[in-house]
């Protein structure tokens, strides 16, 4: 096991105030490799090279299958909130995260079922253990040892690229932007591992951990480093203290523009994008990408929109305040007005309430991009109260009983007094509530959801 990570640990001491600097340790966990394998060979997985690979292999038989359904079944998917922050916030613990941190962080599996007893039940643990175990030998002739030479030539290469453009001075810049803090006494992990045969790498972030399955022929590492700080910033957002994160929810919703509340819901994507993707970007390269920043169009073009003054903010070194926020929020309003009618983009952020459970499949495949979510399946006082403590986007599907359903909603909302409404009639009406945050009711008779979805978009185009 020693021999096949491959640590290097980089830091240094600021000139200043003889502080430790944050620090990074860059490494291959196997445990984690292992991990990600079995996750990307399951059932639920769409085809990756990883799939094709098992599939086409000799390990192709009954035992291994079984146990791949096995893993699928774990119970390893738990959450919980930080009820005290604002809404939407703060992301959410979750254990499979907090496994896969242990994963990296021990030597063996058996120090890793020590460290993570308690998180899911034993029984759960143990088959999980047990899965991984298995499937170690399975991951290293498939995909590690054929790849071993390159990749471990990468790991020291990469880590080179850190040492040399100071990467650490990136996550301090997040620090000071964000107004956040980091105790430099936790290390940074980054852990990566082989992808062969592919032209892209992926990149997920959470707590003290960075995770990315890198292509075997992977040269220029600007890219990595961009969506690698792009995905840090997210972390640092995310620890942001409660003081700093109740006063940016203030700043957003005392400000007097309609489109506050989804400029609020874009903000932490956008600000990761613009600082990753715009500014790391530009000085690991020379010069800022004049591509796109971010595939999806919302993000993108808000990104490159607010750089400017994101840029003058590093520059000078001060934490976003309520003069970035009120500028940024005017960005949104004057170049993007529509932006708050377009369910492509109110969509990302949703409340649904539906006693047809078949619609939250429906809307989950239209809208598959989405940032949060809830569902419920009963219209009731206490489902629509819920759904009011919110400031997602609130879609109401009423299916039967639509009269009574139409009148509980109507006295819900106090936006709707003067709502006048046949509930004999199929129809949609969406409104702006008072939180800035779309209200849409769909009075169903005999039209698929579908259908009247597809009404809805070309009634708000």
């Amino acid at each position: 096991m020693k021999n096949r990570i491959l640590t290097i640990i980089f830091c240094a001491i600021s000139a200043l105030t003889f502080a430790q600097k944050p620090t990074f340790e860059i490494k291959y966990s196997e445990q984690l490799a292992v991990f990600v394998f079995i996750q990307n060979i399951s059932e639920n997985y769409p085809e990756n090279v990883f799939k094709t690979e098992f599939n086409n292999s000799k390990f192709n038989t009954v035992k291994f299958k079984n146990l791949i359904s096995k893993f699928d079944k774990l119970s390893i998917d738990y959450s919980y909130e930080f009820e005290e922050f604002p809404n939407g916030s703060k992301i959410p613990m979750q254990t499979r995260d907090i496994l896969k941190k242990n994963l990296i962080e021990t030597e063996n599996l058996k120090d890793f079922k020590l460290r993570s007893i308690g998180i899911v039940t034993n029984k759960t643990l143990n088959e999980l253990t047990q899965i991984i175990s298995e499937f170690k030998p399975i991951y290293n002739e498939l995909i590690y040892n054929p790849n071993k030479e390159k990749f471990e030539k990468q790991i020291l290469e990469i880590t080179k690229y850190s040492n040399d453009n100071k990467i650490e001075n990136y996550f301090e810049t997040g620090l000071v932007f964000y107004n956040s803090s980091w105790d430099n006494s936790i290390p940074f992990e980054i852990a990566f591992y082989p992808l062969p045969n592919s032209q892209g790498f992926t990149a997920q972030a959470f707590y003290n951990n960075f995770i990315s399955a890198i292509q075997t022929n992977l040269k220029d590492f600007k890219d990595l480093f961009s969506v690698m700080l792009h995905e840090i910033f997210h972390i640092i957002y995310n620890e942001q203290s409660l003081d700093v994160k109740t006063e940016i929810a203030k700043n957003f919703s005392e400000n007097k523009s309609k489109s506050s509340n989804y400029a609020y819901q874009l903000l932490n994507e956008v600000l990761a994008t613009s600082l990753g993707n715009g500014y790391v970007y530009g000085k690991l390269d020379g010069k800022i990408d004049d591509g796109e920043w971010y595939n999806r169009k919302y993000i993108n073009l808000m990104a490159k929109q607010i750089y400017p003054l994101v840029n003058e903010y590093i520059s000078e070194k001060k934490p976003i305040d309520k003069s970035f926020i009120d500028n940024y929020i005017k960005q949104y309003e004057d170049n993007f007005p529509n932006w708050i009618n377009e369910l492509d983009n109110i969509m990302t952020y949703r409340y649904v309430i539906s006693e047809n459970e078949k619609d939250f499949e429906i809307i989950d495949q239209k809208y598959s991009y989405r940032s949060s979510a809830n569902y419920e399946t009963e219209i009731t006082e206490s489902s629509i109260e819920k759904m009011k403590k919110t400031s997602l986007t609130k879609l109401i599907i009423i299916s039967k009983n639509n009269k009574e359903k139409l009148n509980l909603i109507k006295r819900e909302f106090k936006e709707l007094n003067n709502w006048k409404f046949n509930s004999e009639n199929e129809f949609n009406y969406k409104i702006l509530l008072k939180d800035n945050s779309q209200l849409i009711i769909i009075n169903q008779k005999k039209s698929t959801t579908e259908m009247l979805i597809k009404k809805l978009e070309t009634e708000t185009k």
